[in-house]
C-alpha cells in the first residue's frame, strides 16, 4: 500500500513546553489553528478527539479520530479511517534544537487507494493548510 505525505516545518523561537501547552490545550485550538476547530477530547493512547476540519476548497466536516501516539513535549499523532481504502494520519512534532528554539512539524499522511487519490486531487489546498497551521502556531507560541 502506498502513502502520500505532506508536511509543514517551521522554526519557532519558543521553548518546547510553551509549544506543547498550545497543542495539548484542545479547546484552545480555536485561538491559533485555522483548520481544526471546536476541538474536544482526550490526549491518551487510544483516546478520542473530535473537531471540525475546514480546509480551503474542501467541504467542512466533523471528524472523530483516535490518538495513536503521543509523547509530551515531542509529538501528537492521531489516526482516522475514512472509509474503504482511505486512512489518514495527522501529526504534530516538536524538535528542540536548543533552549528556546524549536522546529515544529505538522502534516498529513494518507494511505490506501482513495487516500492517495484524495492527496493528488487536493495537494495544493493541503499544502496551504499545513503551512497556515505552522505559521499560526509559530505566531502564537512566540507571542506568549
Amino acid at each position: 500500500m502506498e502513502t502520500a505525505r505532506i508536511e509543514g516545518r517551521i522554526g519557532v523561537r519558543a521553548p518546547a513546553d510553551r509549544i506543547w501547552e498550545l497543542i495539548v490545550d484542545l479547546p484552545g485550538w480555536d485561538r491559533w489553528n485555522p483548520i481544526e476547530t471546536s476541538v474536544e477530547g482526550t490526549i491518551a493512547y487510544g483516546g478520542s478527539i473530535a473537531f471540525t476540519e475546514t480546509v480551503a476548497d474542501l467541504p467542512e466536516r466533523r471528524a472523530t479520530v483516535r490518538v495513536g501516539e503521543w509523547q509530551p513535549l515531542a509529538q501528537l499523532v492521531w489516526m482516522e479511517k475514512r472509509g474503504l481504502w482511505f486512512n489518514t494520519l495527522r501529526y504534530f512534532e516538536i524538535e528542540e534544537l536548543e533552549p528556546g528554539s524549536c522546529v515544529v512539524a505538522n502534516g498529513f499522511i494518507f494511505s490506501g487507494l482513495r487516500g492517495e487519490m484524495h492527496f493528488d486531487r487536493h495537494r495544493k489546498a493541503l499544502r496551504a493548510a499545513v503551512d497556515a497551521v505552522a505559521e499560526a502556531l509559530k505566531a502564537t507560541a512566540e507571542a506568549a
